[in-house]
């Protein structure tokens, strides 16, 4: 027998990788909106004007936890894929392109970079989309599941495009937390 594993044993391994590398990327994911004030009542966020393609905030937490969910699932399938010719390169190229993802809220929300963001954002799309490639070559339902991410990280770099265009001013801008108290 030349076999690696067995079918049944490659199963076992899919699974096992799924239950961990979902909740760590979801919580991957989650950690760094939350770290980073993403939410729709940042201060600065707030005052930016909104391009006319900018969805209902309530939008952003359910298209990224759906793509998250499918992320990780991706992963497993690559993690499980023991003597795949690619899956050293798949493994890495996802980390990295993971990374670029999880560092765009803090440099947007907290750091209030858009020109920044815009960059990084090419950045995701070209590790994204290099991604989605190594997957496809190991397991094309791995480069699938992939598709709708790509797709969105395409539309938050047209995003962020429009929000850099139409708020010059707001590059950088830090915005003060201090309370002032006047008494009459």
């Amino acid at each position: 027998m030349n076999r690696l594993a067995s079918p049944k044993q490659l199963r076992a391994s899919f699974f096992r990788w799924l239950l961990f590398l979902v909740p760590a990327v979801v919580l991957l994911g989650f950690l760094s909106g939350q770290a980073s004030g993403s939410a729709a009542d940042n201060p600065w966020f707030s005052e930016l004007q909104k391009p006319d393609l900018f969805p209902p905030p309530a939008t952003f937490g359910i298209v990224w936890s759906i793509l998250y969910i499918m992320m990780g699932v991706s992963f497993a399938f690559i993690c499980s894929a023991w003597g795949a010719r690619l899956r050293g390169w798949a493994i890495a190229a996802f980390l990295v392109q993971l990374a670029l993802n999880l560092a765009w809220s803090p440099l947007f929300f907290a750091a209030h970079q858009i020109t920044y963001a815009q960059y990084l954002l090419f950045a995701i799309d070209v590790m994204v989309l290099v991604t989605l490639i190594l997957f496809w070559k190991i397991r094309v339902a791995a480069g699938i599941l992939l598709v709708p991410y790509l797709a969105w990280v395409l539309f938050a770099t047209v995003l962020n495009w429009q929000f850099m265009q139409l708020n010059p001013h707001a590059d950088g801008k830090q915005i003060s937390n201090n309370v002032e108290r006047v008494e009459l």
